[in-house]
């Protein structure tokens, strides 16, 4: 009896730390990937490979916003799927630029849209050079309204992930308006939330 009984407690120890190490496996850390929109999954054409003078190493997170109020007053059934093809066309037949100038775009909702492919370098119609920046956008012009808590929660879940893959610290995040003379973006209400970002990734990456 004591010996199936030492047996049985042994089978269920076991069962329970295969349980806990399954828990434990699956709690979010900074190297997790946050869900994110592929491009082709919200209808838009995945850009090929980029030629070899437009790829890029990441060195910055960069974080910039729409500067347009989300949703726009004559667009009012507008959705961040409709706008990012039409981003998408716009970037490339009126600017000629190879896609969206952004890696990614979060929408209030907090969902996370893959726009441009990383290893590409982005655009921008201001002066500054974006040659190894990552290029975050959040819809809606934070001048006249506030990111909602959804996107300020997965702005930091794509901020740490990605300061993660690339080998960066929380310090190599900023903003357009601190490399460019020329514009306010990302907005004042995300501008101000540019300390606390970087400190929730900071927490992430130790």
């Amino acid at each position: 009896m004591t010996r199936i009984l030492a047996s049985t407690l042994t089978a269920l120890t076991a069962s329970l730390a295969l349980l806990l190490g399954g828990c434990a496996s699956l709690a979010p850390t900074s190297a997790s990937s946050p869900p994110i929109v592929a491009v082709d999954a919200w209808g838009g054409q995945s850009l090929a490979v980029p030629a070899p003078e437009l790829t890029q190493r990441i060195r910055r997170i960069t974080v910039h916003h729409q500067g347009e109020v989300w949703p726009a007053a004559q667009r009012p059934d507008d959705t961040p799927t409709t706008y990012l093809q039409r981003l998408q066309s716009w970037s490339r037949l009126s600017k000629r630029w190879i896609d969206i100038p952004y890696h990614y775009v979060i929408a209030p909702d907090g969902r996370i849209y893959a726009t441009r492919d990383p290893a590409a370098r982005g655009d921008t119609n201001t002066e500054y050079d974006p040659s190894g920046h990552a290029l975050v956008m959040l819809m809606g012009n934070f001048e006249v309204q506030q990111p909602t808590a959804a996107q300020l929660a997965a702005t930091t879940d794509l901020l740490a992930w990605l300061a993660h893959q690339h080998g960066l610290t929380a310090e190599a995040i900023a903003s357009h308006r601190d490399y460019s003379l020329q514009t306010v973006c990302p907005g004042a209400a995300l501008y101000a939330q540019l300390p606390a970002l970087r400190e929730a990734v900071r927490k992430r990456l130790h």
